[in-house]
């Protein structure tokens, strides 16, 4: 009977030890449970914003090439017109520099011209003394006669013109 009641008293201390490990167990049990729910939750939180961030990243790659793409036809265009108005100012300055040699042979034309106009201008005053003076000695030598000194007698006027040239 002692024994038995010893053995009933084991009994119920081992299985009242069991039924607190057990209750022990299934408590922690639950609780990994939970903390296993929630590291699946963040998980699948975790991947639904790599899957986002993925998403975002491919479409900033898109963005990126677009935008690298528009830069170098912009660089290219921005190149052609650079060379397009190099070649418009190489050309405008080839024509100022022929427009400037072809002033520079007119001006020295109507130099030469002038140059001319003006001998010219000289000679005919010095025909004019000369025809003046003629004149004079032939209204002097023909005292006598006296019809041709009734005609006006013809006076030459020289007036040169003064040109202004520029150089």
């Amino acid at each position: 009977a002692q024994y038995e009641a010893l053995a009933a008293r084991n009994l119920q201390a081992a299985e009242d030890w069991y039924r607190t490990r057990c209750a022990r167990l299934h408590e922690r049990a639950a609780r990994s449970q939970e903390a296993v729910r929630a590291s699946r939750r963040e998980a699948g939180e975790c991947r639904r914003q790599l899957q986002a961030r993925l998403v975002e990243m491919e479409s900033l790659r898109g963005a990126h090439q677009s935008l690298e793409r528009q830069l170098q036809e912009l660089e290219e265009r921005h190149n052609a017109e650079a060379a397009g108005l190099q070649d418009t100012i190489g050309q405008l300055e080839d024509d100022l520099r022929n427009t400037k040699n072809e002033m520079a042979r007119h001006l020295r034309e109507y130099q030469d011209l002038l140059n001319v106009k003006m001998a010219l201008d000289i000679e005919i005053a010095a025909y004019r003394k000369l025809l003046e003076g003629e004149e004079t000695l032939f209204n002097m030598g023909s005292g006598g006669l006296t019809s041709l000194n009734s005609l006006p007698s013809p006076t030459y006027s020289f007036q040169p013109r003064s040109f202004s040239s520029s150089t």
